[in-house]
């Protein structure tokens, strides 16, 4: 039944061929440029060419001629304060996940904002500190620099305490990872990141969620545990934890838990009435005003023994040069922290750049994270990327451009110049408290695995391999395993093809799969089969035999049979055994006639039936002389949907033009629907068969 006022099409049209179609439509003739025309054109400048290069290389060019100062700009004051206040609570929470001291946190959410500003495309991302590339560099700086035991034997290193040698390595790590970001813009690669689906990137932050929580026990219970890393560095944090428990700080435990359930509530009020709050409440930045004057109040610090932020240095740092040795120990590391911090930003920046209609550039994004983190490299930051949350508060909050961006990272600077010193008695356990709450988001993907495995069960494999081998293996190894099984699921779902004969719904015009409807027609003789992917090396030889399982017998068989009978009938001829009548053959003998064994010239076997020298053409499907038995075909006519076939290689031209000579060869008519016309001459050459 139709649906209400839905309309009814009738559509008329001639049945066309390949080459009628071509007769009676001109098609229009374009010329194809040389790779010497491409390369000529690429190195082309021009005075348009030349801008449309600079405000390519610095968009802020072309969204701040077009900037509406009574219109935006409170709004961008707005939404960078608040965005500000954030970024410094998430800069000092994050650090601690990279094992670094607290306050370079600030350099990160400041240095990266900057830059990103003139070259970034996207309005509404918040650059900064992101916990998971925290964690991967955490994972690096704890290898390199370990917490108990000597540091890896590094030039550079001499003469610097352990917390300066670990901003190096992080540092380091930056500088190299922001060098392959930067190569990958310039070298037009940023669809490398079209790899990490949206299942894959799931599975990989809900498993970098779980890394961050377990990293954060420490500080909620007031714990010294070593920083561990490699696989399986989470069975064995756990375990320390565990054999520690008891040692535990009740004063930092009750903190963190009173910060974890009001932080809770009150986001979620957040996100309840936020049609009605103006701005969010920002009650990370609340809470932690409280927390750093009571613990300042009662000296929490000697009274009770808790783990403080302690003294924040005014100003920044001097630049530093990257360490050369230390891009080789952490080459390996460095290529998935620029992919994934990459392909995180640029996700979220889609989402806003849709939402608000305007467009951004992969391959530039890739540029301006890569000089962002060369830049904050060179002042000990660490890799920057974005934090969902932060950009959600840049964006709720009234941001229009990254003009709120750069007002955030003044915030930070003022912070870090002038203010800091207010920030010396926060109690850890709060940042842990605070980073913990955050992690809702990513924690609650595990809620995507029934849905994945109802809707589609090669991605739930993928999501699941993908969560566990990077919670167990470490999140370098775990995303290297899952981009490999997401490469395999979709070898085999081109390799493997859910291939369908089609029939006609009956009452209806349309043809569906025949395995998903009751009240079906299927014209007498006729097969629709159809293969939804590509045909090439890998698969042409799946869609042969899917091919024969849809037709119903072996062509090549049946072929063989019917020579086989051929030559049995003109043995008998010969020897008189069998006559040619009015009426049909008569066999003459009253032996039985036994079949032939011969199997030599199997080659002729497998050429084309040839009646010239018989007196009458068989029917291969009627009763034949001297009960000579072969496989019934009651086909005559194969249609092959190829709509969705997008290309063939050489394997599968190949491949198909043996099928097709096969079918035709035991008198089956093909006809090929809706083939790509520049394969027309290297499939059918040969082949006797129709394409429409």
């Amino acid at each position: 039944m139709m649906r209400p006022g839905a309309q009814q099409y009738v559509v008329a049209r001639p049945l066309y061929s390949e080459e009628s179609f071509a007769e009676e439509h001109e098609k229009v003739y374009r010329q194809r440029k040389s790779m010497l025309d491409h390369v000529k054109q690429y190195f082309t400048c021009d005075a348009k060419r030349a801008k449309n290069a600079a405000l390519s290389l610095l968009p802020v060019i072309g969204w701040i001629r077009i900037y509406r100062i009574k219109e935006w700009l409170f709004s961008d004051i707005v939404s960078g304060v608040s965005t500000g206040l954030v970024a410094v609570l998430q800069g000092l929470a994050y650090c601690l996940l990279a094992s670094l001291p607290p306050w370079y946190g600030l350099f990160s959410a400041f240095f990266p904002v900057v830059i990103y500003f003139f070259l970034g495309t996207s309005r509404h991302i918040s650059v900064g500190p992101f916990p998971v590339l925290c964690l991967m560099i955490g994972s690096v700086v704890t290898r390199l620099v370990p917490d108990d035991g000597p540091a890896a034997n590094i030039t550079g290193f001499e003469g610097l305490t352990r917390d300066e040698q670990r901003v190096l390595v992080a540092s380091s790590v930056t500088f190299l990872a922001g060098i392959m970001q930067l190569a990958m813009g310039v070298l037009q690669v940023g669809f490398v990141v079209m790899y990490l689906s949206d299942t894959l990137v799931s599975g990989f932050t809900t498993a970098a969620a779980v890394h961050i929580l377990v990293s954060q026990l420490k500080f909620v219970l007031g714990l010294v545990v070593p920083g561990i890393s490699g696989p399986l560095a989470l069975i064995y944090t756990l375990e320390i934890i565990f054999n520690k428990i008891t040692s535990s700080n009740v004063c930092d435990i009750v903190i963190s838990l009173v910060i974890m359930v009001v932080v809770f509530i009150v986001k979620e009020l957040n996100d309840r009435f936020k049609s009605k709050l103006p701005v969010p409440i920002p009650i990370e930045v609340i809470m932690t005003v409280i927390a750093c004057g009571v613990s300042y109040a009662f000296d929490f610090r000697t009274r009770f023994g808790i783990d403080v932020v302690g003294h924040i240095p005014k100003g920044y740092e001097p630049p530093v040069a990257p360490n050369l040795q230390i891009f080789q120990e952490t080459a390996v590391e460095a290529f998935p922290m620029a992919i994934v911090g990459f392909a995180v930003a640029f996700s979220v920046a889609k989402v806003y750049s849709v939402k608000h209609d305007y467009t951004i550039d992969g391959n530039q994004e890739l540029i301006a994270f890569g000089v962002s983190n060369i830049f904050g490299a060179s002042f000990k930051s660490f890799a920057a990327s974005t934090a969902l949350s932060r950009s959600a508060v840049q964006e709720s909050t009234g941001g229009k451009t990254q003009v709120a961006g750069l007002l955030s990272a003044i915030m930070v600077m003022i912070v870090t110049l002038a203010i800091g010193f207010l920030l010396d008695p926060l109690p850890k356990s709060v940042l842990g408290a605070v980073v913990i709450v955050n992690l809702k988001g990513m924690l609650m993907q595990f809620r995507e695995i029934p849905y994945l495995w109802k809707k589609d069960k090669p991605d739930c494999v993928v999501w699941f391999t993908t969560c566990t081998a990077s919670i167990l293996l470490g999140l370098d190894l775990g995303l290297a395993v899952g981009l490999g099984v997401e490469l395999i699921s979709v070898v085999l779902r081109a390799q493997f093809p859910r291939c369908s004969v089609l029939a006609n719904i009956k009452g209806t015009e349309i043809y569906k799969d025949r395995k998903d409807y009751m009240d079906i027609y299927e014209p007498e003789g006729v097969k629709i089969f159809r293969i939804p992917s590509p045909i090439f090396f890998a698969n042409i030889e799946f869609f042969r035999s899917k091919l024969v399982e849809a037709v119903g017998f072996n062509p090549l068989r049946v072929l063989r049979k019917r020579n086989k009978a051929l030559r049995m009938i003109r043995k008998l001829l010969k020897k008189g055994d069998l006559q040619w009548t009015s009426k049909g053959f008569l066999n003459t003998s009253f032996q039985p006639i036994k079949e032939l064994e011969d199997e030599s010239n199997m080659e002729e076997l497998d050429q084309p039936t040839d009646f010239k020298d018989l007196p009458v053409r068989i029917d291969w499907n009627g009763e034949l002389p001297a009960n000579i038995v072969v496989p019934r075909v009651d086909l005559h006519s194969l249609v092959l949907d190829f709509a969705a076939v997008s290309f063939l290689d050489i394997s599968a031209l190949k491949g198909l033009k043996m099928a097709l000579r096969e079918l035709i060869r035991v008198e089956v008519e093909v006809y090929i629907v809706a083939c790509d016309r520049k394969y027309k001459s290297a499939v059918f050459k040969d082949t006797i068969c129709s394409i429409t």
